[in-house]
């Protein structure tokens, strides 16, 4: 078997596994797609939370980004950590020399267990730098509500995040409905700057959700890697993370990963 892509992450280290380049490299590999990663930042996590991190230097991140570009090439990006205002102008910087049209956003602001990821001054960055390279842009609702400054807490409202969020530049928006809580079905709004889809899952009642975010968007990077058009990779990345939390394999003591090993074709 020959990969059939390739795809960059941009991201955080989780020495746990269950997020950031570890979850994105694990779901590159069961997409069948060559994965590659710039380290923005090294953790001590676990599943009850971040104990401890340290920040690359922006010169290294730029130098890791730019070796893997200039030589093994990529079909497909996403970040995740980036930490400071600072790296995230750098990496949109980057987008833009290199010409990578096809980036994945994760806002990653938060850890499963609360512990902040992203600096306050940062988000500003995010709306003005990064989501106008941005192919695909994937926020929870937490997210979604720092980056439009409104309250999202129901479908309409995440409807207007959307608008609002490709307003911001982002081709394509999912707003992520997980947190909305309740209710036999976990749903997520798309919106591509005309019309919206409805994405339904079933809730599963878990603590078993660590990374998800990191998964989801991983995956729709490595679908569009493989060439898949934005819509048909969300789609399979919903089935594919919705599987993934019903089969995760209970690990740890607090919020534990999600199975990345559950077939890519499961639900498409």
């Amino acid at each position: 078997m020959q990969p059939d892509g390739r795809a960059l992450t941009i991201a955080g280290s989780d020495n746990s596994g269950g997020a950031g380049i570890q979850a994105d490299l694990k779901t590159f590999t069961a997409f069948g797609v060559y994965g590659m990663s710039a380290i923005t930042a090294v953790t001590a996590q676990n599943t009850l939370g971040v104990q401890r991190f340290e920040m690359a230097t922006e010169t290294l991140i730029a130098a890791q980004i730019d070796s893997v570009v200039t030589d093994i090439g990529l079909d497909a990006a996403k970040t995740g950590m980036l930490g400071t205002a600072a790296v995230v102008r750098l990496v949109a910087e980057k987008v833009r020399e290199h010409g990578i049209s096809r980036l994945v956003v994760d806002p990653v602001m938060l850890a499963k267990s609360g512990d902040a990821l992203l600096a306050p001054e940062a988000q500003m960055a995010v709306r003005t730098a990064l989501l106008p390279v941005a192919l695909v842009v994937t926020p929870n609702l937490p997210e979604a509500e720092v980056l439009t400054g409104r309250r999202v807490d129901n479908l309409e409202a995440m409807r207007l995040a959307a608008r609002d969020l490709h307003r911001m530049g982002a081709r394509w928006v999912v707003v992520k409905g997980g947190h909305l809580g309740g209710g036999a079905e976990a749903v997520d709004i798309v919106f591509d700057g005309q019309s919206f889809t409805e994405m339904r899952a079933p809730r599963h009642a878990t603590v078993h959700t660590h990374g998800t975010g990191c998964t989801f968007s991983a995956a729709v990077t490595a679908g569009l890697a493989k060439g898949r058009d934005p819509l048909a990779a969300i789609q399979q990345a919903k089935a594919y993370i919705s599987r993934a939390i019903e089969t995760a394999p209970g690990l740890g003591g607090g919020h534990g990963p999600t199975n990345h090993l559950v077939d890519v074709s499961s639900g498409w």
